[in-house]
């Protein structure tokens, strides 16, 4: 994988599937309500999601652009995102975004939203609803070019680690989807072992130790990014052994803890990864994509967010102002998303 394929992927213009003309849009509101309904809180890049969603809807309630926000967590099952839908329903509310638990299982009550005049906008983990407009990520071509340049550093051969995300979600199935298709083309690599990560350091960390001792030695981890990246490390670095002085080839995604330590082992040892990750700033986009479309605002259904890549070369750069804790990511405010996913006037 050339640098120049990274740079295309990660700078090329936001993909957006044809204008598809919909109902004059109901729901428009001088100063709607706007809701954030979040399946899941259990990891950094949710928790920054949501932080991101929040400082964007108290941008907009401070100039008075909104009456309120709400935002509902949940605990990542289609139960209680079903609950808080149903209750986002009966308080009226003008616009809903929607971080979902599962693609189908809630199209029946996004469908009632719609019927009931609420905006419904599906983000990161997207439903299948056709009134609801998506704003996703490519989660299958990048993972495909990071699965491609992570086997390329071990020669295409070579036993793997696949570190899997938030079970049961729409994101994590098509990640690990297109990770499968790259290794079938690959009939040197052998899968050595599957864990649970749920995009989660310690998650991670916790799902790799417990199985490294009965494992072969590993050459390269294929994850799926939301901090696992740093847990993964942690867990080979704490094993020690063979790890000591060759680590495997770890999928970075995107945690600012990986990158810093990516950085200083790369100072001492010359380390070689990938790193690629989908930006919790989306929570911000999502908020002013909701807000505009109850302002009259008719975007396409379907809209594609850029992702966030470091490469080697621009590793110690990235590396220089981080502090830990946080998923790579840029802001999105309402002049950004005005720009990149409104039609032109």
């Amino acid at each position: 994988m050339t640098s120049s394929k990274f740079i295309r992927l990660a700078c090329a213009a936001l993909l957006t599937a044809p204008l598809v003309t919909v109902t004059s849009p109901v729901w428009a509101q001088d100063t709607p309500v706007i809701a954030l309904s979040n399946s899941f809180y259990g990891n950094t890049w949710r928790r920054q999601m949501v932080d991101a969603f929040t400082e964007q809807a108290e941008v907009a309630k401070a100039e008075g652009l909104i009456s309120d926000y709400v935002v509902l967590n949940g605990d990542g099952t289609v139960a209680q995102q079903n609950s808080q839908l149903a209750e986002l329903i009966l308080r009226g509310v003008d616009a809903i975004a929607i971080n979902a638990a599962s693609e189908t299982a809630l199209n029946g009550i996004v469908r009632q939203a719609c019927d009931a005049g609420i905006a419904v906008i599906a983000f990161d983990s997207l439903v299948t609803e056709p009134c609801a407009y998506r704003l996703g990520f490519n989660f299958t071509e990048y993972k495909t070019a990071q699965a491609e340049a992570t086997l390329d550093l071990i020669g295409n051969k070579g036993n793997v680690l696949v570190v899997r995300g938030v079970a049961g979600s729409g994101p994590d199935e098509q990640m690990y989807a297109a990770q499968m298709a790259v290794l079938k083309q690959h009939p040197e690599i052998e899968v050595v072992a599957e864990v649970i990560g749920q995009a989660t350091a310690s998650e991670a960390q916790q799902a790799i130790a417990n199985i490294l001792p009965s494992l072969p030695q590993v050459d390269a981890v294929l994850a799926q990014g939301g901090s696992d990246d740093y847990g993964i490390a942690q867990a080979f670095e704490q094993y020690g052994g063979p790890y000591a002085e060759a680590m495997p080839v770890i999928e970075g995604g995107g945690s600012s803890d990986f990158i810093i330590w990516w950085n200083e082992r790369n100072q001492t040892q010359e380390y070689r990864t990938t790193s690629m990750n989908t930006t919790p700033g989306i929570g911000g986009a999502a908020f002013w994509l909701a807000y505009e479309i109850t302002q009259g605002a008719e975007p396409a259904m379907e809209m594609t967010m850029p992702v966030a890549v470091v490469e080697a070369e621009t590793l110690a750069t990235f590396a220089e102002d981080l502090q830990p804790g946080f998923i790579i990511s840029p802001s999105y405010d309402r002049a950004w998303v005005q720009e990149n996913l409104l039609p032109a006037n």
